[in-house]
């Protein structure tokens, strides 16, 4: 059996953890250990692996076929049968825990929701801003998106420790869900007519941060029930995804501070009032 390596065993491939085999992957599976994914061979015998595949699907984590040459730089000099997972730098939370956490502190909630935000610079970015603005969590997608690597753990200067972080296998079901937990979902759009500054910011919030390239998606824009944007002034009509989370978060703060419990003015419609 090959087990998981560090060192001779088990050992960190460009600063991440990987596990390689077919047992040590299975186990974790069944373990309930965070992975961020799971690289089966294509020439992988499929009823070797079916059991893996099988647990993975139970367990929401992705798994992606690839030839023995990506799996073979994953875990070099490793006897990996096939099969590599890449485990995550701490465990992710659930999206009821940020609530409950918010519920605790007696606060409003503010949660941080990324649209196949794929930049682990850019995540790790957004949660030390999460972490300074006091935000209960932030949410990702399990697909197109970056998971807490070691990467993601250094750039955030530590706040991935202090920070929830929940996967989810469906964004705009979640939305859905927040809702009817009475929060409101404000995306980030550069095309928005609202300014930040001009948006009612208080209250039970998420904020929707899109991916690099493309922005927020056709689907989860139209689940928001307002957009809104920064001012531009300069030459380049775009800001860096954790820049534009860091600025919306602290206007949030600005906000909460001085009006706790305001009318949800500018917020659009669609939603009802919470």
């Amino acid at each position: 059996m090959t087990a998981a390596f560090e060192g001779p065993e088990e050992e960190e491939s460009a600063s991440e953890t990987y596990l390689a085999g077919k047992h040590p992957v299975l186990e974790a599976l069944k373990a309930g250990r965070a992975l961020n994914k799971i690289w089966v061979s294509n020439q992988a015998q499929r009823s070797l692996v079916q059991p893996i595949l099988e647990e993975a699907k139970s367990r929401g984590v992705v798994v992606q076929f690839a030839d023995k040459k990506k799996l073979d730089s994953l875990a070099p000099d490793v006897q990996h049968q096939g099969v590599v997972a890449q485990a995550a730098a701490v465990s992710y939370a659930e999206v009821d825990d940020m609530l409950e956490l918010a519920a605790e502190r007696g606060e409003a909630p503010l949660l941080v929701l990324l649209d196949e935000v794929e930049d682990p610079h850019n995540l790790g970015s957004i949660l030390r801003s999460a972490d300074c603005t006091g935000a209960h969590g932030v949410i990702v997608p399990k697909r197109r998106s970056a998971s807490l690597t070691a990467v993601v753990a250094k750039t955030s200067a530590g706040a991935v420790e202090h920070v929830p972080v929940a996967r989810v296998a469906n964004l705009a079901q979640t939305i859905d869900k927040l809702k009817e937990a009475g929060v409101w979902i404000a995306g980030a759009d550069a095309a928005a007519t609202q300014s930040a500054y001009k948006a009612n910011l208080t209250g039970p919030l998420a904020i929707v941060i899109g991916s690099e390239g493309k922005g927020i998606s056709r689907l989860v824009r139209e689940k928001c029930d307002f957009l809104i944007s920064l001012p531009m002034f300069g030459k380049v009509n775009s800001l860096n995804a954790s820049v534009a989370a860091g600025v919306i978060l602290y206007e949030s703060v600005r906000q909460r501070g001085l009006a706790k419990g305001a009318d949800p003015a500018g917020r659009g419609e669609g939603h009802a009032s919470p």
